[in-house]
């Protein structure tokens, strides 16, 4: 059975487009404004990151998650993770950054990546929805987590 990830990341860093590309689904634009599923995925509202009052809501939603994604992507100045942000929840973290394909250099990937690390994220995967650029890499982690917490729980 597969298990559940929560995706958690800044307004517009492309948690719901990854969602669809996980799952096959066209890529259509549409602003996420409550929890929703999406496959096995629990994408969330980017408020929740990005207001300290609503992270609650994020600590409680990730209960049902057996593993925790945080996104930033490249092309956005600002952070929303505090360090050591990942220690809040009970399932392990990593890190994604999106939207590759529209890095101006590669300083703001390596930028990114050193903000989910410090973050606490276990693993960073660089991704770009549109191009297709390690969305097959992070899928088969997700599978191979799943299939090894699917045998240990």
């Amino acid at each position: 059975m597969m298990k559940r990830v929560i995706m958690i990341g800044r307004v517009s860093c492309g948690k719901t487009t990854l969602c669809q590309r996980l799952v096959g689904d066209p890529l259509v634009y549409k602003k996420t404004q409550t929890v929703e599923i999406i496959g096995q995925a629990i994408d969330t509202p980017g408020e929740y990151a990005e207001n300290r009052r609503l992270m609650r809501g994020l600590t409680v939603t990730a209960v049902d998650a057996d593993l925790i994604v945080f996104l930033q992507s490249c092309v956005d100045g600002e952070c929303s993770f505090s360090p050591g942000q990942a220690s809040m929840f009970g399932a392990p973290a990593v890190g994604v950054v999106t939207k590759t394909d529209l890095a101006p250099d590669e300083a703001s990937k390596a930028r990114a990546r050193e903000l989910l690390e410090l973050a606490g994220v276990q693993k960073v995967f660089l991704v770009s929805s549109v191009t297709g650029e390690g969305i097959v890499e992070f899928a088969e982690f997700l599978q191979t987590e799943q299939a090894s917490a699917g045998q240990n729980g």
